[in-house]
Parts: C-alpha cells; structure tokens; sequence
C-alpha cells in the first residue's frame, strides 16, 4: 500500500467497524509519546503542572560528559569523590482516554465526508497508536443521549470494543429524539471526565465543541488539565467558515427542505465573521488552560495532520 493511500481523506456519511480496524497499519506512523515542538506552541501561557508520563529511578553510574548535570546525585559524588549520575527509565503504561463525539452536530459535510466520520477515524488512530505505544486504551463515545465509558485496558480486546461503540454511535446518526427529554451537554461531558480520569492520564477530545463556550466547560477543563494531559483536537467542515459560491440552494435537516440564496455580501461576511468569532473564543478557551487545540477538517487526512504533532519523520514513513 503507497504512502499516499495511507494519508487518504475519510469518506462518506458513515463509517464501519472494519474500515476503523484497519487504520492499526496507518496507526504505525505515530509516536504518541514523542511529541513535537510544534504542539507545544499551540498551548497557552499558562502552563499545566503536568508534565506527561511518569518517569521511575533506575540505577546511578559514573558521570559522562554529555550528561545533564541536574540529574547528577550529590551524595554517591560526596561519598565516592567521583561525579555520578541518576538514570531514568520512563513508566512503560499510562491511561489513554479517547474522547470521541458522535452528537448530531458532527453529521455535517460537504464534500469528502461528514465530521462525525472524520472524528471516529482519528480515534481509530490514536487507539491503536496508544496500543503499539503499549500505553492502557480507553475512551467516552457521546451523544446527545449520553455517553458509554470503555474502562483503559492494555488489549487489542479494548481497543476493539472502543471502535465497535464508535462505529455504533456513527451508524445511529441523525438523532431525532433524546431519552426523557433530558439533553446530554458538553458541559455535562467535561464534569463526568473528571470524575472517571485518573491521575496522569493522556485525555485527547475529539470534537467540533458545539456547546463548548459555556464559562463550566473551561472550569472543568482546568481542573482536568491540572492532573492529566489533555490535548483538544478540533474537527470541521470548511461549509462551516465560509457560505458556497453565490446560488440559490436547497438545504435539508433530513425532515424539513427550505431555500437559501448565498449572494447577499453582507450576509456571506457576517457568516463568517461569526464562525471566526466562535472558533477563536474557544480557542482563547482552551489556551488560558495550557491544552493544546489541533484543527483537522473534513477534507484533510488524519494521519497527515497528525504526523505534524506525532509523526515519524517523513523519511522514515514506512512504505509497503
């Protein structure tokens, strides 16, 4: 399979359980753990006090030139008279909970495929990344109804549970109704995550974050960020900034069709100036947190994007 086959852009309204198991190839060409600078300036001036994965104390051995010196052990130097140093070995596991939304929101796209697609394949590649990276896999998938929790396990068994619900929630959109009436949030969303992340967990939030201006969501988000490193990765349709050339149009929800003229100039700029309004509001959001907010649209490819922040380098891309 060539390299360009591998950074394919999704299609189509829905997505498989089949199509999503066989992103583990694709997966290949992430390094979760290796984070680059380029996602590091996407975080705000406030710093988290998380710091990723846990590192354990190994062993200490004579100092080498090259050595950082703030690892250097005071006491074996004071007591041997030669400099030594600590070495480290960095925690084989952590928690990886993938945050996938799947509400009615996401089942929108013009051209390639919808949002709610583009997301489940991006958690499709981080599961099975977080696997390879041998790190514990489990996630929320969410609705308008509600969300269903796969605890983090290190098994190719949670892995495939979490994209059997993936694939679930996908094939049930367009919701049209909600249980009792009641609606769940993302306000609600972010108050569950915090009770069900554990300390040092890697939390990636996949979504458009409809609903996501409320003042609670970035109130819980701080609490989050404070003991889990959390990364927002923003999924779009380029519709969704910018109105289609000037027509008259016919647009649907699935149950009611009206018309739509796209001519009107002031129409077309408060369109957009509104989007760009909302979009940057989140962002500010997020970045007075310190968490990181990734842009992926419907007509990229994931994994390309992704190898920006996480990627081999693209020599090293492995071709088969």
């Amino acid at each position: 399979m060539s390299e360009n086959t591998y950074k394919s852009v999704p299609e189509g309204a829905f997505c498989s359980q089949e199509q999503l198991i066989h992103m583990r190839f694709q997966a290949q060409n992430l390094k979760l753990l290796q984070r680059k600078k380029a996602l590091s300036l996407l975080t705000g001036p406030n710093k988290t006090s998380f710091r990723g994965r846990g590192i354990d104390f190994d062993e200490v051995r004579r100092y080498q030139p090259g050595d950082d010196i703030r690892t250097i052990d005071w006491r074996v130097t004071a007591r041997s008279g030669k400099a030594h140093t600590k070495l480290f070995r960095e925690e084989r596991e952590r928690p990886l909970l993938i945050v996938t939304d799947q509400r009615t929101s996401m089942f929108f796209g013009r051209r390639s495929c919808f949002k709610s697609v583009t997301a489940a394949h991006i958690a499709a590649l981080l599961a099975w990344s977080g696997l390879q990276n041998g790190d514990r896999v489990g996630g929320l998938v969410f609705n308008e109804q509600g969300h269903t929790e796969i605890r983090p396990r290190r098994s190719r068994q949670a892995v495939l549970a979490q994209l059997h619900h993936i694939a679930g929630y996908n094939q049930d959109l367009p919701l049209n109704s909600v249980v009792d009436g009641s609606r769940f949030e993302f306000v609600d969303l972010m108050s569950d995550l915090r009770h069900i992340a554990k300390p040092g967990t890697a939390i990636f939030i996949i979504s458009d974050f409809s609903g996501a201006e409320e003042k609670r969501v970035y109130e819980h988000l701080y609490q989050l960020s404070q003991h889990a490193e959390v990364t927002a990765i923003h999924v779009s349709d380029p519709l969704e900034a910018e109105l289609p050339p000037s027509g008259n149009y016919i647009v649907t929800n699935g149950q009611l069709r009206s018309g739509l003229f796209t001519g009107d100039k002031q129409l077309r700029g408060h369109y957009h100036a509104d989007y760009q309004q909302r979009i940057q509001s989140i962002q500010s959001g997020f970045s007075r947190v310190g968490v990181p907010f990734i842009d992926i649209t419907t007509e990229q490819s994931p994994l390309a994007v992704l190898q920006t922040f996480y990627g081999k380098a693209e020599r090293q891309v492995r071709r088969q």
